[in-house]
């Protein structure tokens, strides 16, 4: 359990905590998520027939961990006590449909470990002025633990970047949220002064009589290298509402090989083309014809392209970058799935990454 350290937590990051045991019940409750945990921890057994503001609480949780999906009103009805039953069931705890302590300090830590993983799924990259489900989703799990005091809107502002310092700096994690810009700027320069070098080698000397004909070698050669320099990623956005909500929606559809383009079953390309059809982008049905299609980038963002090649030489499977190393892919084994980029497996096949213009 975390309880303690969440709590010291807010302490630590919130000005506002002194505050809040001032005001009603319900503000601190609703403002500081790890408050509900030390609330239910302290509560008698809830059961059928009650009505309390802890029940609200539980509810949410049994919400939250897709357990329950009627109102929130904190009243222990039927439909409380089926979802209690259904977690008890899951977990191998005794169904009594009751929320003792046992019961209760499990969904606690399912709750816990949700947010957590959610931090872990969706990478800890952002800069300013992101926006999406992924902030959303990050703005919700530093809320819950106790370090973003702000309204979740899914816009990373300077109180989405400071709860995100503030836990990074306790997970001892390095502090970087511009490091891609800048690496991408430092890998850039270079390319371009080839160009210019390439240029200036090969400036005429009007005396040989040979100054079209070498414009004509600079011009080709020129266009070459630019046709070969990775895009910046600051000139077009990766990010669409929705896109990567969409492609989690099909985790564990079953892989089909040879076509599948429906929610019946996939192939990785396939797999690609319905989730970006979703947000209304068309992408061609096989991969080399995506890699094609877009542009390449220094560093992927999340919602970019990323290839491998597998099978055969060239681009033969692709997945969709989620960030901290992760893609989402639909592979023969498990189907559509979530897969680090390092692992023994695909890093050494990893080509590179493309970007879509996205609507």
């Amino acid at each position: 359990m975390m309880l303690q350290e969440q709590l010291s937590q807010v302490v630590k990051h919130s000005v506002a905590y002194s505050f809040a045991f001032s005001q009603p019940f319900s503000f601190y409750v609703d403002a500081y998520p790890m408050m509900q945990n030390q609330i239910l921890e302290q509560s008698n057994i809830l059961k059928y027939g009650m009505q309390h503001e802890s029940i609200r609480m539980l509810q949410h949780k049994l919400q939250r961990l897709s357990y329950y999906d009627s109102s929130i009103d904190g009243e222990f009805g039927a439909l409380t006590e089926y979802a209690l039953k259904k977690f008890q069931q899951d977990h191998l705890l005794e169904q009594t449909g009751k929320a003792d302590q046992k019961t209760i300090k499990q969904i606690i830590e399912k709750e816990e470990n949700y947010y957590l993983q959610q931090l872990e799924e969706i990478g800890l990259d952002f800069v300013i002025g992101d926006k999406g489900d992924q902030v959303e989703l990050l703005q919700e799990a530093l809320l819950y633990f106790g370090y973003y005091r702000a309204n979740v809107d899914g816009v990373f502002g300077d109180k989405s970047d400071q709860a995100l310092k503030a836990y990074k700096q306790d997970k001892g994690l390095e502090i970087h949220h511009i490091k891609t810009e800048i690496k991408e700027e430092k890998v850039v320069v270079p390319k371009i002064a080839a160009v210019q070098v390439v240029v200036k080698k090969n400036i005429p000397n009007e005396k040989d009589g040979s100054t079209e004909e070498t414009k004509k070698k600079e011009d080709k050669q020129k266009e070459i290298l630019e046709a070969d320099m990775p895009i910046q990623d600051e000139i077009k956005t990766a990010s669409a509402p929705g896109l990567v909500a969409n492609a989690k929606a099909f985790i564990g559809t079953p892989y089909l090989w040879g076509g599948g383009t429906t929610t019946a079953g996939f192939d990785c390309s396939g797999y690609l083309q319905y989730v970006f059809q979703q947000i209304g982008v068309s992408l061609p049905r096989t991969v080399s014809d995506m890699w094609n299609a877009t542009k390449p980038v220094n560093q992927p963002s999340v919602g970019d392209l990323v290839f491998f090649e597998t099978y055969k030489p060239g681009p033969s499977h692709a997945g969709i970058y989620l960030g901290n190393g992760q893609f989402i892919h639909a592979g023969e084994s498990k189907g559509v799935e979530i897969t680090n980029m390092d692992n023994s497996y695909w890093s050494p096949r990893y080509l590179g990454a493309k970007r879509i213009a996205l609507p």
